[in-house]
């Protein structure tokens, strides 16, 4: 069998040239595209609240994107909300690259080997300084800083009871599981 790697500006052509369905939710690792499997509910409310608890903090410390794309390195992934460092133009000339990250939020109802597997390590190599993975079926916010080699030098598991603390904003952790 053979495979084909794409790039990624020819993944932008790709997009841009109306290839793939708009609602087929695809991202591109290390030169493959992979499909997303839908969002359920319970997910998609997570998301909602983090939303909502992280929406103080837009414009001035940070541009809150929910479900949009991060380019870290030749990847193009779609965490589930990153808090980016403020520009004018909210990354309209150009997407936000790992480096523009202030802070990256996988929730993972289904989807926790691959977060942990293949994501975290592309936002430790492109430099994300902080990543939390909502664990749902776990009950467990894994907390991952200090980028280092392709991982991160501090992880952390805080359960039901914990308390999560970013740019002032207060998060128990019960919101999130």
């Amino acid at each position: 069998m053979t495979r084909h790697k794409i790039s990624l500006e020819e993944f932008h052509r790709m997009v841009e040239a109306g290839v793939f369905p708009e609602d087929l939710r695809l991202e591109l690792v290390e030169g493959d595209l992979v499909e997303m499997s839908p969002i359920g509910k319970r997910h998609a409310a997570k998301v909602a609240k983090l939303t909502a608890l992280f929406g103080p903090l837009v414009p001035q410390k940070a541009i809150l994107f929910v479900q949009s794309p991060l380019v870290v390195g030749e990847s193009e992934l779609y965490p589930d909300l990153a808090l980016l460092k403020p520009r004018p133009d909210f990354y309209e000339e150009d997407l936000p690259l790992g480096r523009d990250a202030l802070l990256v939020v996988e929730v993972a109802d289904t989807s926790l080997r691959y977060d942990l597997q293949v994501k975290l390590p592309l936002y430790a190599q492109a430099g994300v300084p902080e990543v939390w993975v909502v664990d749902l079926e776990g009950k467990r916010v894994l907390v991952h800083r200090k980028p280092e080699d392709g991982g991160y030098r501090e992880v952390e598991a805080l359960g039901p009871g914990a308390r999560l603390s970013f740019h002032g904003v207060e998060v128990p952790t019960e919101e999130l599981l």
